[in-house]
């Protein structure tokens, strides 16, 4: 048995996320039915996140078994026949051991999103950023940000039908930078909730357009409460970036 690790670039906007689903096409159907096109073999691939529908990716990482040793830069070229015309790029592919696990060897997971904040529609970027038209302020936004930092019960900016066995989470890195017409927010954790990152943006947001004080983040952080967090960020501006392992983790996060 051969395992391997892949790295993986996608455009979320045509999946109904990562997860395999009955009725619609999903990044997962698509890279197993492409495994199965070169090596006539049915596999079930993991992944370090299970993104949801419209997530992109930069950096994904799944893996999965051969019964044959082929080589993996073979199986990283005939992937990407394969997957056309899908969206969907493999990026790396490695040989590991059958010790590696996508998801549960993961120590840290990196996540960007992004948001067009201007007053014109995005042209060239539908699909990819959140169209804020409303100027924000990422000063007070990145304020709120380090509020988040550390370990905290996360309840208020996790999803009703999260799945995790706890809302307590660590958070490592949380910020909020503006390049020119864009407001980035970036997070890194070992683990995130469902819609975490998603919500937290969107009660960023709330601190950007003067709608709420940097102090509110706190208060609804605090509460525990999801009726207490902003909106939802639509998953269009969201990206998984990277995944960390023990081999290749950086000595200190960035």
């Amino acid at each position: 048995m051969s395992r391997f690790k892949l790295t993986i670039e996608y455009d979320g906007t045509p999946f109904v996320g990562w997860q395999r689903q009955p009725d619609r096409m999903s990044v997962q159907q698509a890279l197993e039915e492409a495994i199965r096109g070169f090596s006539g073999e049915e596999v079930t691939t993991q992944a370090a996140g299970r993104t949801d529908s419209g997530v992109h990716a930069k950096g994904q990482v799944a893996h999965f078994d051969l019964t044959r040793a082929w080589d993996p830069f073979r199986v990283g070229e005939a992937l990407n026949y394969h997957l056309k015309p899908h969206p969907i790029s493999i990026i790396a592919c490695e040989a590991v051991p059958e010790s590696f696990e996508a998801r549960f060897s993961a120590i840290r997971r990196y996540y960007e999103y992004r948001i067009l904040n201007r007053r014109a529609r995005p042209g060239l970027e539908v699909d990819r950023v959140w169209h804020v038209p409303a100027e924000l302020d990422a000063g007070p936004m990145h304020e709120a940000a380090q509020l988040m930092l550390g370990q905290h019960d996360f309840t208020t900016f996790r999803a009703a039908e999260c799945q995790a066995n706890s809302p307590v989470k660590t958070l490592d890195h949380l910020a909020v930078i503006r390049e020119g017409e864009h407001v980035l927010v970036t997070a890194h954790a070992c683990s995130f909730l469902h819609h975490m990152v998603r919500s937290l943006v969107g009660s960023l947001k709330m601190v950007g357009e003067g709608r709420w004080e940097v102090g509110d983040m706190k208060k609804a952080l605090d509460a525990r409460d999801r009726s207490w967090c902003g909106p939802l960020a639509p998953s269009a501006g969201l990206y998984l970036t990277q995944v960390d392992y023990p081999e290749t983790a950086p000595e200190s996060a960035a």
